[in-house]
């Protein structure tokens, strides 16, 4: 991808092309081995890193005129700090392993046209008194940098970079994800799911995606995609892997005979029917030591409206003694409306959200003061309640 991307941009491709030291790191531009005077009036280098502003692989004009700085604050020859940057001093985790001590502004009339010349004009202020005392002394190396490892997405993520929780977004990256069951809250989980840079996911389903799946589903399938009746796994993986590369689609309902396709997950969304096969999987995934939310709906039409409640139940390594008697082995009968197939893509949806957000909790991403591993909501009085705190 670093490749490419410097290639077909003129703004990139110069700056390696006039012997930057240039990478693209997560979603950031880097520039490495930028010489400056210390306090102390000694030559060192440092690295300077900017947001990447992208469309697909295109650059645009930059987003912010602020860079940050890994490196002592740049002096002057004399060694006084120079005063044509205005900065903010801190210890900076950008994620993706770029750490950084100072954030720095310096706008010109109009702002940055590119990444060209926005990198070179930093570039230029901070290394210029570094070649009065060391001439010679430039950010122009010649250094052909290694290529990255590849990203697991198409295309560079750049959201998470440019507001600052990279580091944060790291804490998924070790991630296999089973999503089992994607007809309706599974399709949804696998939406947000594949938007993280997990290393796997693992998608679970024997069905085919007829018209009632369109309308309960993420996405809008066309007419003759609904005429080919795809199977729901290869129908959703041809919609995400236009994102995420490490998709693997399982046409199988998962049984005694085919368990051991679980092997090596971390995590598993359960978004499936009560059954035995549910309890085959929960047993399966308890066995090899995996984490798993399962979701569960229970609707009713009562006086004309439907009314119900969303469940989400997690299970960890660190606490399971809850889960056996909060998820149904048992399978509902013809009350069951969800069941029947109504179109209920709101739910779904908010089931979903739910889900994912104690993924992210349980792995650390977002705050949880509460470890709840049973959460409930009723549609009537927008009620949420906690359960099974730990």
């Amino acid at each position: 991808m670093s490749r490419e991307l410097f290639s077909r941009n003129q703004d990139l491709k110069q700056l390696r092309d006039e012997g930057y030291f240039v990478q693209q790191q997560g979603g950031s531009l880097v520039m490495r081995e930028v010489p400056y005077v210390d306090a102390h009036r000694q030559v060192r280098t440092g690295t300077l890193i900017s947001s990447l502003t992208l469309a697909g692989d295109q650059t645009r004009t930059p987003d912010t005129h602020v860079v940050h700085w890994d490196g002592d604050f740049p002096c002057n020859a004399d060694g006084t700090q120079i005063q044509g940057i205005s900065h903010v001093a801190g210890a900076f985790d950008l994620g993706n392993g770029l750490k950084a001590a100072f954030g720095f502004s310096s706008k010109p009339d109009g702002g940055y046209s590119n990444y060209h010349h926005k990198m070179t004009s930093y570039a230029n202020i901070i290394a210029g008194p570094a070649a009065v005392l060391k001439p010679g002394a430039t950010p122009r190396t010649f250094r052909a940098p290694e290529e990255e490892e590849d990203s697991v997405f198409n295309y560079v993520e750049t959201a998470s970079d440019r507001v600052g929780i990279g580091v944060l977004t790291e804490r998924l990256v070790n991630e296999r994800v089973a999503v089992i069951g994607v007809g309706g809250t599974g399709g949804y989980i696998l939406d947000f799911v594949a938007k993280t840079p997990v290393r796997e996911i693992r998608l679970f389903d024997s069905d085919e995606f007829l018209t009632h799946n369109a309308f309960r589903a993420p996405g809008a399938p066309s007419m003759e995609e609904l005429r080919e009746a795809p199977k729901k796994v290869d129908y959703l993986k041809g919609i995400y892997s236009r994102m995420h590369r490490n998709i693997v689609a399982h046409d199988v309902t998962l049984g005694a005979d085919n368990i051991h396709l679980l092997d090596g997950v971390t995590f598993a969304f359960l978004s499936l029917d009560a059954g035995e096969a549910k309890r085959l999987i929960v047993e399966k995934l308890e066995a090899i030591g995996a984490a798993f939310i399962d979701v569960g709906m229970g609707l009713e039409l009562d006086e004309g409206s439907l009314g119900g409640i969303l469940r989400v139940t997690a299970s960890t390594p660190e606490k399971r003694d809850h889960a056996r008697q909060r998820i149904s082995f048992v399978g509902g009968g013809a009350e069951d409306i969800y069941a029947s197939n109504i179109q209920v893509a709101d739910l779904n949806a908010m089931n979903a959200v739910l889900a994912v957000i104690k993924w992210k909790k349980i792995r650390g991403f977002y705050r949880d003061l509460e470890h709840e591993h049973h959460c409930t909501y009723t549609t009537d009085g927008n009620m949420l309640i906690n359960g099974d705190l730990k």
